[in-house]
């Protein structure tokens, strides 16, 4: 079994192999590149990372500027292999940000570790500073996932009344749990400002035409409301 589209968090993959026992293969690849270019491979899981990369590929973990980051931290995906593409049709500054040189800078945050694992830290675009700290809803949602009583979690930043960006959890859970359960299993497991201010619960998450959640509809829920 193979997944991509999304990072696999670990729990959800613990859940499969304990049923089926059957192995599933999480791996990154863009557009881009035409090509899955980081991934577990049968002999070689490493459970809540990407894997490696493939053979072929150059895959770094780098600065805004350019700069390989040590092992741990988080940065930038780059990736350079025989099967990029070109650019973007008509849109020069986009090829212009993600296309340099033989690279192709993804909006992926990853981090590597001492083994070559990566690991998906979110989307670029999704980081946002909380309380002056970095928040990656990834974190959150990884965190509710572990609770038995999650089916399905996702986490957005939302503006508070004093305009401050907060995490709000959005869940898909079966009966019984509450809000303050989850609010008090994600303290205790995270950084306190990772913590969901509100938890909303869903019969189920929006999806974008390509099977993904649906963030910005997320948001925009709570917004209107």
């Amino acid at each position: 079994m193979t997944s991509a589209g999304e990072a696999l968090p670990e729990s959800l993959y613990w859940a499969w192999k304990d049923r089926f026992g059957v192995e599933i293969l999480d791996g990154l690849g863009t557009a881009e590149m035409w090509h899955i270019f980081v991934s577990n491979t049968p002999e070689a899981v490493r459970p809540g990372t990407l894997g490696r990369a493939i053979p072929g590929f150059d895959v770094r973990v780098r600065d805004e500027d350019g700069n390989d980051l040590p092992d741990g931290e988080v940065g930038r995906l780059w990736v350079r292999g025989d099967s990029r593409g070109l650019g973007y049709w008509q849109d020069s500054d986009a090829t212009a940000e993600a296309f340099r040189g033989e690279w192709v800078v993804t909006g992926d945050l990853a981090s590597r570790d001492s083994d070559g694992y990566f690991t998906h830290r979110g989307r670029a675009d999704d980081a946002v500073k909380v309380k002056g700290k970095w928040f990656r809803p990834q974190e959150l949602e990884s965190c509710l996932l572990e609770h038995p009583a999650v089916k399905e979690a996702a986490a957005v930043p939302i503006e508070d009344e004093a305009g401050l960006l907060r995490p709000v959890a959005f869940v898909v859970s079966a009966d019984g749990v509450t809000e303050d359960e989850l609010k008090a299993w994600a303290l205790e497991r995270l950084e306190a400002y990772k913590h969901p201010r509100q938890i909303v619960f869903m019969e189920a998450l929006p999806q974008t035409h390509l099977g993904k959640v649906d963030r910005g509809a997320l948001r925009r829920s709570v917004t209107a409301s």
